[in-house]
């Protein structure tokens, strides 16, 4: 199932990167649009969401919609030495993150705050392909099965429909979003 799993990655990181950076911008504030036009967005006073890599649907415009409306954003540190734990902190500026491994932009735990898990009313999560009933393929760190693991609010991916597959192959440890929303709408 690993080789499967690493096709369908490299698959979809493919298809990702081949996104033109003009169209991927436009499609990023069109799910930024239909996501805060959710009753999830609008119930939630704590977001969890991820800096956004260059390859990746643009973060920056949920983050700056939440600041707007007074939410609180936090954002993840991963551990790769503590069992691949992963950790929200307070963000509130651009300037305060910091460039670690594979080119990824974390907060540094020194200048902000540490959001609890249970603070965290929408939690954004990452991947490269998803099928309907939730299950994705991310980069393959499992940061995300741990932390979704007993994680009862409400978990939430944004996906353009090609990054829907059919079936992803799943182990025990794979744990499913309870939303996607692609640039169409809503899908679950």
């Amino acid at each position: 199932m690993d080789n499967e799993k690493n096709l369908l990655r490299n698959k979809g990181k493919s298809l990702l990167e081949s996104v033109r950076e003009e169209k991927r911008n436009e499609l990023s504030l069109k799910l930024t649009n239909h996501v805060i036009h959710t009753s999830w967005w609008k119930e939630a006073t704590t977001i969890g969401i991820t800096i956004s890599m260059e390859h990746e649907w643009n973060t920056r415009y949920l983050i700056e919609a939440a600041w707007k409306e007074g939410k609180k954003v936090g954002v993840p540190k991963c551990f790769p030495k503590d069992n691949h734990k992963m950790v929200f902190y307070h963000f509130t500026d651009f300037k305060d993150l910091e460039k670690v491994y594979f080119g990824l932009f974390e907060p540094n735990p020194n200048k902000s705050k540490l959001v609890t898990k249970e603070e965290i009313e929408l939690l954004f999560v990452p991947g490269l392909l998803f099928d309907s009933k939730g299950f994705r393929i991310g980069y393959g760190g499992g940061y995300y099965d741990r932390y979704l693991k007993g994680f009862e609010q409400t978990s939430l991916s944004i996906a353009m429909e090609k990054q829907i597959i059919t079936n992803v192959p799943r182990d025990q440890y794979d744990q499913p979003v309870k939303h996607i929303i692609t640039e169409n709408g809503v899908l679950f």
